[in-house]
């Protein structure tokens, strides 16, 4: 292993920590796409790619899960920011949780983030006169354990003209020309690890993309490259990622691409197919800025020497999202902040208006997104694998046989595990005077270093309403709309792709799945949605 700068062989390993934003499981390169991302393909080669990792569904959840290694309710994020008046949904991150971040400096790591926060209650984009960073309901990375934050607080926003923008807890505005949110994300942590490996100690750095989270907003020359690469539609790029994805081992082949969306119509009836084009190829390029981003991350940690000393994992937090932005919508509406130059923001998916530039704000809407979670149903929101279904890339020095497939079940709880059990910290009983919440994943170095390649786990899923529990090859789960629907029971080995339910033929499977997933519920305070929006 590389020296320090003090001469000393590190006996722990450094950790970066990336996370992407609304990227569903087929969007890179070694998971099936078409759009290049030849540094996370590097990273796989290095590395362990996992089949059958999952996250919560959403983004705040799964980042207050990850940071934690609790579920999200534990945490006190079980739905979004808001605070419903209920501990489990309080909106923040809690005192009775410890941050990765907080384990690993008590530890005697040096602690970054560069990225989305979003674990500290709402922030008003049309009222930053009451933005309060760092009060009790607004914790901030610099409050839970970080040495040094840049980025953004609130869950997304322009990638030009970002809201809530900060350093540490002090706001800024962004620095130069031609700024773009993805760039600066990435060239503060190529900075923070420079920075951290001065110190001559192990660091750990969270990186937090937003992208490809709507706005589709990317630089016109990165655009430029995938124009004209959509026009054959998504059930085109559906299908060979399908096949792709089946002739790299990371799927089953006996299992079948789930059918089309409903809500997305043939390709052949698409009146605007060049504007249909225009949003896929926006998307690529946020994502294609990443992947750039996460090159030079990997090459500050070569140029230094320590590549051999760090741990690097990537995930997204959760799948590709559905959501159109209506211009008549009030949500949509309530997103708009000005543009510096006075020029007017025109929201929404406005028919015949191309996206990418500041000046718009538009998302790819359901078709483009069940392309993105090929070969899965639905997307984020729901816990259907389409939702909680996201690629896990991990590379460590200890890593048997690089390149290499996982096929063990595992979840975003682990990550906090992982990174403790790598770095020999241990996680604390109490912290700060308070007592902790006992963490709820498990290490994921048994499978890195191959002592191990499946096992028997039982995991569970609540967000506003969506239901889910997988016991094994068994999978429970129920889709909430104005209350929860019916079980469906899935054999996972089987039909991964969620499209043969058993509910009616094992009754008895079911309902004992449906047991746990309440008992489970209760003893995290996790209630009907239907309660929770009742306050």
């Amino acid at each position: 292993m590389a020296q320090t700068p003090s001469g000393q062989t590190p006996a722990r390993p450094n950790i970066v920590l990336i996370m992407v934003d609304d990227m569903g499981f087929s969007d890179i390169g070694c998971y099936g796409s078409e759009i290049p991302t030849p540094n996370l393909d590097r990273l796989a080669r290095g590395g362990i790619a996992f089949s059958q990792m999952y996250n919560c569904a959403r983004c705040c959840p799964t980042r207050a899960s990850i940071l934690t290694g609790l579920y999200p309710h534990q945490a006190g994020v079980g739905g979004m920011t808001h605070d419903f008046g209920r501990p489990a949904y309080q909106g923040y991150l809690n005192d009775s949780c410890v941050t990765l971040a907080e384990a690993l400096r008590a530890g005697g790591y040096r602690t970054y983030m560069s990225g989305k926060w979003h674990c500290g209650g709402p922030y008003d984009t049309r009222r930053p006169e009451a933005w309060s960073p760092g009060d009790p309901t607004h914790p901030t990375p610099v409050t839970r354990g970080f040495d040094e934050h840049y980025g953004m607080l609130c869950g997304g926003g322009s990638y030009f003209h970002p809201p809530t923008l900060c350093h540490n807890d002090r706001f800024v505005q962004p620095d130069h020309e031609g700024y773009y949110f993805t760039d600066a994300i990435s060239d503060h942590a190529v900075r923070m690890i420079g920075q951290a490996h001065a110190h001559g100690r192990p660091f750990f750095l969270y990186v937090a993309y937003t992208a490809p989270h709507w706005p589709l907003h990317a630089p016109a020359e990165t655009v430029e490259r995938y124009r004209g690469r959509y026009a054959g539609g998504w059930d085109a790029v559906r299908t060979a990622r399908h096949e792709r994805l089946k002739a790299s081992g990371l799927l089953d082949p006996k299992w079948p691409i789930s059918p089309r969306d409903p809500s997305a119509p043939p390709w052949e009836d698409i009146a605007d197919r060049d504007i249909e084009d225009a949003r896929m190829a926006v998307y690529a390029a946020q994502l294609d800025r990443m992947d750039a981003g996460v090159g030079r991350i990997l090459g500050k940690l070569d140029e230094l020497g320590i590549a051999d000393d760090t741990m690097v994992i990537f995930l997204s937090d959760n799948g590709g999202c559905h959501e159109f932005l209506d211009a008549r919508a009030d949500w949509c509406g309530n997103l708009k902040t000005p543009l510096p130059d006075g020029r007017e923001m025109k929201m929404g998916n406005l028919p015949g208006l191309l996206p990418g530039p500041d000046d718009t704000y538009q998302s790819y809407n359901a078709p483009w997104a069940n392309a993105s979670n090929t070969p899965f149903r639905l997307f984020k929101h729901w816990v259907h694998e389409g939702g909680i279904a996201t690629p896990l890339i991990v590379r460590f020095p200890e890593v048997a046989r690089p390149g290499g497939i996982c096929h063990a079940v595992s979840h975003v709880i682990d990550i906090l595990p992982t990174c403790l059990d790598a770095a020999g910290v241990g996680y604390p009983e109490q912290y700060a005077g308070r007592a902790v919440t006992p963490a709820q994943g498990r290490s994921l170095m048994p499978f890195l270093r191959r002592k191990q390649d499946r096992d028997r786990r039982i995991l569970f899923w609540e967000h506003e309403g969506n239901l889910a529990v997988r016991d094994g090859r068994w999978k429970l789960v129920a889709k909430w709309d104005r209350t929860t629907g019916p079980w469906e029971l899935y054999d996972m080995a089987a039909d991964r792709t969620e499209l043969n339910d058993l509910a009616a033929a094992k009754p008895d499977k079911a309902r004992e799945l449906a047991a746990l997933h309440a008992r489970w519920a209760e003893s995290i305070g996790a209630v009907p949605w239907e309660q929770v929006l009742a306050r």
